[in-house]
């Protein structure tokens, strides 16, 4: 499981640990990680590159100036340019003077980045808020006009620690270092974006930080431990049977592919209610198919409301009113009454994009896209349901705002396709069905079916059926 920890408890266990240990030993500890990674990622020996170290005041500039002081001695010609000459840490800019770097102006740097092999950017440290002043926003432009190779020190300047928003001009690292632990906005975008490849620097925090993180995400060994596994004495009912109530006349494309997901996610029999049963037999001939509504369906143990429903409200409040966990997912989400969802006793998953996130919460897609942590937190609350929000980084909350929100570590940009979110309705229902939480049925979804994705793609447009074809493959990676 990766981790992730807001800023104030990242500090909280950052004073902790200095109190055990010497003066200065933790921004050494984060010193030498840096200079490593920045050595392993030059695109030449250290001895005789050229190195420009951005640096603001405060720790965050003191680890860069400590780092290019180390590789200095490595024969690296590192120059530091100071944003706050008088603020500047001033035993890390000692020790790089007496290592053989030197400094330079903000009005001087241009010629510097313009020919530097790598730029450490020591800007802004995790407390930086509201995006870049213009003296360093002039810099980040020079950086991304440069051939340099970037490298953020514990988070890009500009980007927002803890929510991963981006509030203007901000640094576009080809790598950041951080330390102790991940931030959540190196996991969510659109700061993730920003933050390239993520190298964890271990300075010892690991003792000193709760263990109940703000973010994490699932890994390949987490995911195994999740997934259902029949046994010998497993049947359909108790591998899990899911009911799918989805497509129109007008959308039947939705419910054959909600099908799909459903079926290769590991479900013990699929029951189809709605307008689309003979589109859906002609595809899936094993799943049990009927026109009379969730409540005379049979027996489930969970549902999938709302993928191609049009207007068709009836199935998606029957579905609500049983007393299995429900999924719901495009139409659905719009046709749900907001109170009968908030008064189920029974789990509820809500699968929006940032379009449909945005109508339910009564703002703008951009405000979602632009604050996707908060969107999800928000959204989970006020329907008391898990939420799993879609998009480049598909995040799951719980209604609980102290419980960690779930980032998903997989996927890829050819899963912007249409149906592909159908697919996943049906995967996440399955899981539902086998008796997984809400929270670790949309968790495995998502990471299930972003590998899916990959396999399907693999480097070339792929169509939802596809992405449906292709969980078996990323369900024996994931299992191996």
């Amino acid at each position: 499981m990766r981790s992730a920890h807001r800023v104030e408890t990242v500090r909280t266990a950052e004073r902790t640990l200095m109190a055990r240990l010497p003066d200065g030993a933790l921004m050494q500890r984060a010193a030498a990680g840096l200079a490593a990674a920045c050595a392993d990622i030059l695109p030449r020996r250290v001895y005789g590159s050229r190195v420009v170290v951005l640096t603001g005041s405060g720790d965050n500039g003191g680890d860069a100036l400590y780092a290019g002081a180390r590789l200095a001695r490595r024969g690296a010609g590192v120059t530091a340019v100071l944003l706050s000459p008088d603020r500047t840490h001033p035993a890390a800019l000692h020790a790089l003077l007496r290592a053989g770097g030197t400094t330079a102006t903000p009005t001087a740097a241009d010629t510097h980045i313009s020919r530097a092999d790598l730029v450490l950017d020591g800007v802004v440290g995790i407390g930086g808020k509201g995006g870049l002043r213009p003296e360093a926003a002039r810099l980040a432009a020079l950086v991304a006009a440069s051939p340099a190779t970037v490298v953020a020190v514990d988070l890009p300047s500009g980007v927002e620690a803890d929510t991963g928003e981006v509030r203007g001009a901000a640094v576009r690292a080809d790598l950041t270092v951080t330390f102790g632990t991940h931030k959540p906005g190196l996991l969510v975008d659109p700061a993730r974006a920003y933050a390239g490849s993520v190298r964890l620097v271990d300075i010892g925090l690991t003792d000193t930080l709760p263990a109940a993180p703000a973010l994490e995400s699932l890994q390949h060994t987490d995911v195994a431990a999740l997934l259902p596994c029949p046994s010998q004495e497993s049947d359909k009912y108790r591998r899990g049977v899911v009911g799918i109530a989805a497509g129109s006349a007008r959308y039947p494309g939705a419910a054959v592919l909600a099908v799909a997901g459903a079926l290769r996610g590991g479900a013990g029999a699929v029951r189809y209610v709605g307008a689309a049963g003979d589109a859906v037999l002609a595809r899936f001939p094993e799943t049990l198919v009927s026109n009379t509504g969730p409540k005379k369906a049979g027996r489930v143990q969970a549902w999938v409301a709302g993928p191609g429903a049009g207007d068709e409200a009836a199935p998606v409040a029957e579905a609500l009113s049983t007393d299995v966990p429900v999924l719901l997912d495009a139409d659905g989400l719009r046709l749900a009454d907001r109170e009968t969802v908030r008064t189920r006793t029974a789990p509820t998953l809500l699968t929006p994009h940032a379009g449909e996130a945005a109508a339910l919460l009564g703002i703008t897609r951009e405000e979602v896209e632009a604050s996707r942590l908060g969107a999800v937190r928000d959204l989970a609350r006020a329907y008391d349901a898990t939420v799993l929000l879609k998009g480049s980084t598909t995040l799951i909350a719980d209604p609980d705002p102290a419980a960690p929100v779930r980032v998903n570590a997989t996927g890829t940009p050819w899963l912007a396709t249409a149906g592909s979110g159908d697919v996943l309705s049906g995967l996440a229902g399955s899981l539902l069905a086998a008796g997984l939480s809400a929270l670790d049925a949309a968790s495995v979804a998502a990471y299930v079916h972003g590998l899916a994705g990959r396999y399907a793609a693999d480097g070339a447009p792929a169509g939802a059926h596809d992405v449906a074809e292709s969980i078996p493959a990323a369900w024996r990676d994931i299992t191996a």
